[in-house]
């Protein structure tokens, strides 16, 4: 799209907005999947502030180069508008829409303004139809980064919650693992572990695989990188959890765990932590 060719679609905008506005609306409200009176007050907004910021950047740009300091308005509202619409749970299909609705009014417009040029009329819907797709495109960049952002932060705190250190006794900690231990989950765990021994000054630290699944070399690995670290910090580990099947697994790779206590269970390592630490617990005669 030539400078031109912008200016007149600034112009046609501007002298047809409250009409292209009304027909906008109309096809966006009847493509939208959920409505309600919140909802279409905020696509109204939307779309009344977005054409005032379009003919300024068509009158101001050089052709369809969106990435162009005239644009910015324009790039940083449809930005909003993409972000906002991931949180509120919208696909990127219905977000690009935001932009490719316009399409189909605009274009009636267009054959109105240039009835008396075919040329000039191919032209102009020819050059706006490619800045549309180019304005879509970019909703739909921006909508994906940003869902992308809130997937990785919901995996962070998602593993921050499945990582729990609990303080079992005086100078004893527990950290229950549940479900499949990678290299991302592992440096999540070792570091949540060494901050509970730094905040405690716990002596031993029981790590409880009851509710890991399988445990092969990389995982084997993983356990001894976390019980060096926390032995680094004055703190022993205890591994509890081991099931027969997890046993042969082990002794099968031939994985060295000989200066590792292992127990059966978790009530099993919790009375070698209680020993450890001189602590005894005795049993009280049951009151009537």
């Amino acid at each position: 799209m030539s400078h031109e060719n912008s200016v007149q679609l600034a112009k046609i905008i501007a002298t047809f907005q409250n009409e292209l506005l009304d027909g906008w609306l109309s096809g966006l409200l009847a493509r939208m999947v959920r409505r309600d009176k919140a909802a279409e007050a905020e696509l109204r907004q939307q779309a009344a502030r977005f054409l005032p910021t379009l003919v300024q950047a068509l009158e101001k740009g050089r052709g369809n180069d969106i990435e162009g300091a005239a644009w910015d308005d324009t790039r940083h509202m449809l930005s909003e508008i993409s972000q906002a619409r991931v949180r509120q749970g919208f696909s990127s299909i219905e977000t690009a829409s935001f932009i490719f609705s316009l399409k189909e009014p605009l274009f009636g417009y267009l054959r109105t303004a240039l009835a008396a040029d075919p040329i000039a009329l191919a032209d102009e819907t020819a050059a706006t139809s490619d800045l549309f797709d180019r304005l879509g495109l970019f909703t739909i960049e921006v909508f994906q980064k940003a869902r992308e952002q809130v997937i990785l932060r919901q995996q962070q705190e998602l593993l921050e919650l499945s990582t729990p250190v609990v303080q079992l006794w005086e100078g004893v900690l527990a950290l229950p693992l549940i479900g499949t231990l990678d290299s991302a989950r592992t440096q999540v765990v070792m570091e949540n572990l060494l901050q509970k021994i730094v905040d405690t000054g716990a002596a031993i630290a029981i790590i409880d695989i009851t509710g890991v699944p399988t445990v092969d070399t990389l995982v084997a690995q993983h356990l001894l990188k976390t019980i060096a670290a926390a032995r680094l910090m004055g703190a022993d580990c205890i591994i509890s959890g081991i099931r027969p099947q997890i046993a042969q697994t082990i002794v099968h790779l031939g994985v060295n765990l000989e200066d590792v206590v292992t127990k059966a269970t978790l009530a099993d390592a919790f009375v070698v932590a209680l020993k450890r630490t001189g602590s005894t617990i005795t049993h009280g005669a049951a009151q009537r």
